[in-house]
């Protein structure tokens, strides 16, 4: 069921566990904030113990890299795609910019689903997406199919990614967080890094077609593990998306509740509208007459079945958007992926025209760039957990989100010099091993940084957390998609030295933002939770 108990806490920055008793009674001087990430729950996934946590981060890291070596294992056969389906460099483009496309924005969809249906729902369904358009692409006889299958494909996988962050905030506390989302997010960093050694040697050893029924068996793993193994960890009565949903479609049909229930059904359903969205923490205990109990029928929430009409993505994403701390944080992030896309795309090139590397060659040394991702983020993650450990034992054991970001300083010093580093580094054609070794720290520190602010996108957002991932995920894919069209004519025109060291500063004024939001990113959610205060006095 969804109902929502409420607990009363002293500070917006010290969530506690909510009693089981529902006997709470509003006053106006008493501050009654929903503390949604632990709300009471039937078979509570953070209680689960340590083997099936363990198995459902496997599963979905497994899920995760294999989506994100979809991403690239087609680029060592694009020669080889081109000469067999009679294609254009332009119409091979469009299969790589269309997949990034539809792969950062289409979380969108999958995460406003999975707040109202469920993890596993969405799990199956697009992993059963990625087999069929896996295993179109491996038939496919022309490049318009290619193209189309390659977004079918990009659909089915945009969900792992989006949702397996999600699933990380339903099973793990935010203390727990730093450590575990740096574990896995070395999944889908181990999945680019792997991705043109494996299309390169399948390429080279049968044909292009190879890389793709690889991934119809990678794809059958992933079904068969999330039909069979996963425990689905959505809990609806935690996701404010959900309840919100439920809230509106209890208000029309006008529900009444006694005082001994707190519900997101109440007398506060004929408040405007416009006031929802200030709403999704905190709500109005309505006290109403047991008399007028015996008249009037009261629907309940177990009775009613959310439809396919309230799952819009758009509220949600409009959502995290209108929060400036969440913003600041999404811009990062976005250059971050746009960055190592671009690097990656761009080395390839300057491997092969310049050092005369084979696919498989090139697939080794970008292997490097693969290594110091992984290393950053269970390194940076573990960090990150000691740095908020230690904040909040320094804070009489009070704890906020913004402590997480406290522990990406040290990797802002070490990216813009290593970005410039490597660019120099190859527009001077220094030996392959320099290279190797700057991938590997512009991979550390640029991966290190990224592990902080995605968790913190998941803790400053609780009970969103899909969305926020999603949101993320939209930005990050649209930078990558830019990041592809212009990447190429900048290296051409300016060279690799100018083109890093550009892109070093725009890594540098992102890191300034991060900055502002460890700073300000605590008073701007204070001053939210105190404008919803107000609305409920009204």
């Amino acid at each position: 069921m969804a109902t929502l108990t409420i607990a009363k806490v002293t500070s917006a920055s010290e969530p506690k566990s909510l009693p089981h008793s529902s006997h709470v009674k509003a006053s106006p001087d008493t501050k009654d904030i929903i503390d949604i990430e632990h709300v009471p729950v039937n078979d509570d996934p953070r209680q689960w113990s340590y083997a099936r946590k363990t198995l459902t981060l496997c599963i979905v890291s497994l899920a995760s890299m294999v989506s994100a070596l979809a991403s690239n294992i087609q680029n060592p056969s694009n020669t080889l795609i081109e000469n067999d389906l009679h294609a254009t460099n332009s119409q091979i483009s469009w299969t790589l910019a269309a997949f990034m496309l539809i792969q950062g924005n289409f979380p969108l969809i999958w995460s406003a689903v999975a707040e109202i249906t469920g993890r596993k729902v969405v799990y199956l369904l697009s992993s059963a997406l990625f087999v069929v358009g896996s295993a179109i692409l491996a038939l496919s006889k022309t490049i318009e199919v290619m193209i189309g299958m390659r977004a079918l494909q990009a659909a089915g996988s945009s969900a792992f990614l989006a949702i397996s962050a999600a699933t990380m905030a339903d099973i793990y506390e935010t203390h727990e967080r730093g450590t575990k989302m740096g574990i896995f997010y070395a999944a889908p960093l181990l999945g680019p890094a792997l991705g043109p050694i494996i299309g390169g040697s399948l390429s080279q050893s049968f044909n292009w077609r190879a890389s793709f029924y690889f991934l119809v068996i990678c794809g059958a793993i992933i079904f068969l593990s999330f039909l069979f193994l996963f425990k689905d960890t959505y809990r609806c009565e935690r996701s404010l998306a959900y309840c919100f949903a439920l809230k509106r479609r209890l208000a029309s049909q006008e529900p009444v509740r006694r005082p001994s229930q707190s519900t997101i059904a109440g007398s506060e359903f004929s408040m405007d509208r416009t006031h929802e969205k200030d709403l999704e923490k905190q709500f109005q205990l309505p006290i109403i007459p047991e008399e007028t109990l015996s008249a009037t029928p009261t629907p309940g929430p177990d009775n009613i079945r959310l439809s396919i009409k309230d799952v819009n993505p758009f509220p949600p994403y409009f959502q995290i958007l209108s929060r400036k701390n969440n913003v600041l944080i999404l811009i990062p992030n976005g250059l971050v992926f746009g960055f190592n896309y671009c690097l990656s795309y761009t080395c390839e090139r300057t491997l092969a025209n310049a050092y005369g590397y084979n696919a498989l060659s090139v697939g080794m040394v970008l292997l490097c760039l693969g290594v110091g991702s992984i290393a950053g983020s269970i390194i940076g993650g573990r960090w990150s957990d000691r740095v908020v450990r230690k904040m909040k034992d320094e804070n009489g054991g009070q704890w906020y989100a913004e402590m997480r970001l406290e522990s990406s300083k040290l990797a802002m010093l070490w990216l813009p010099p290593s970005v410039i580093g490597y660019g120099w580094v190859c527009d001077k054609h220094q030996n392959a091993a320099v290279i190797c070794v700057m991938l590997v720290l512009v991979g550390f520190t640029s991966i290190w940084m990224y592990a902080s602010t995605l968790s913190y996108l998941v803790d400053a957002n609780p009970g969103r957390s899909a969305a926020a991932v999603a949101t993320n995920s939209s930005f990050r894919g649209t930078l990558a998609f830019v990041s592809a069209i212009i990447a190429v004519p900048l290296q051409n025109a300016l060279g690799d030295g100018i083109l890093f060291t550009a892109w070093a500063c725009v890594l540098a004024a992102a890191e300034l933002l991060i900055i502002i939001v460890i700073h300000k990113g605590e008073s701007w959610r204070k001053e939210n939770e105190e404008s919803e205060r107000k609305i409920l006095s009204k």
